[in-house]
């Protein structure tokens, strides 16, 4: 699948990082000498080309005429500035790969002069090869480039293929922006164990055990997470007492309303769409008659 195949990376941040070493460390799919990437700071070039033996280069238009799949793994606000830097120069038969919140196909497409075009929402857990990819396709994209994209991704970890575009702004909303949501609610777990007498260092230990501990006892039990609530929910008890305080601070309403808004500005940055509901509804209207 893989022979004589070159991969160009244009941006070369954590992303593009965690899937260079997916490819070359996790899945070894790829050797160091297929993959070139493209970056304006010479200074990382040549830490990633040290770290992993890959090619390197400072100019856009040159890496992406001998790419076979070309991922675009570039923060959209720089976005124009590399259009006008490949727009004629990828190859018509090269698969683009982006990896960038809110940017549409049809921006994609447009600005490289593309047909063939994966959209793609990776997670930061991908560094370690256990992130969620949520990606879909344009159909020019052929059974074989397909195949390829999703032996790709799933260097990161889990994949999931959806048929309607309009699911990539809600995986950025859940999925992609989802490990910020689960570090800050073992930030304030920390913080409290530290002002329950704690030192830093065994409260941090606690929290990390039991989230890693309930992630995978959840996944292994297959059950609602409502079930294996009131499974450790004693009437009367601890568990009670804090799920009581937590309901009354009104956790749920407040992160449903946090994860819309990351919705909402996905949407922003691909220029401003309308939001798709596909059957959803804003959290600030729940309760309107």
């Amino acid at each position: 699948m893989f022979d004589n195949f070159k991969m160009t990376f244009i941006g070369a941040g954590m992303m593009a990082e965690a899937m260079i070493n997916g490819l070359l460390n996790g899945s070894r799919v790829l050797e160091p000498e297929q993959i070139l990437i493209a970056e304006p700071r010479e200074e990382r070039c040549r830490e990633l080309a040290a770290r992993y033996g890959v090619r390197w280069t400072c100019r856009n238009a040159d890496a992406a005429k001998e790419a076979d799949v070309l991922v675009i793994s570039i923060k959209p606000q720089v976005l124009g500035e590399v259009f006008i830097d490949l727009y004629g120069n990828v190859p018509p038969s090269a698969l683009v790969l982006s990896i960038m919140a809110g940017v549409t196909i049809r921006q994609i497409a447009t600005g490289f002069g593309a047909r063939r075009v994966v959209r793609s929402m990776p997670n930061t857990p991908a560094r370690i090869g256990q992130g969620i990819t949520v990606w879909t396709s344009t159909q020019e994209v052929p059974e074989q480039q397909i195949a390829q994209a999703r032996a790709i991704l799933s260097a990161l970890g889990d994949e999931v293929y959806v048929d309607n575009e309009d699911y990539l702004d809600m995986a950025t909303a859940l999925s992609g922006t989802g490990p910020a949501y689960v570090f800050l609610f073992m930030e304030a777990m920390i913080d409290a164990g530290v002002h329950l007498g704690f030192s830093r260092q065994i409260a941090e230990r606690l929290v990390y055990q039991t989230v890693r501990g309930s992630v995978a006892y959840a996944i292994a039990a297959e059950e609602h997470p409502a079930s294996m609530r009131n499974q450790v929910t004693s009437p009367g008890g601890t568990s009670a007492e804090a799920l009581y305080h937590l309901e009354k601070g009104g956790l749920r309403t407040v992160l449903s309303r946090a994860i819309w808004a990351a919705y909402r500005r996905s949407v922003a940055l691909g220029s401003g769409g309308k939001v798709s509901r596909l059957g959803g509804r804003d959290p600030e209207d729940l309760g309107e008659g």
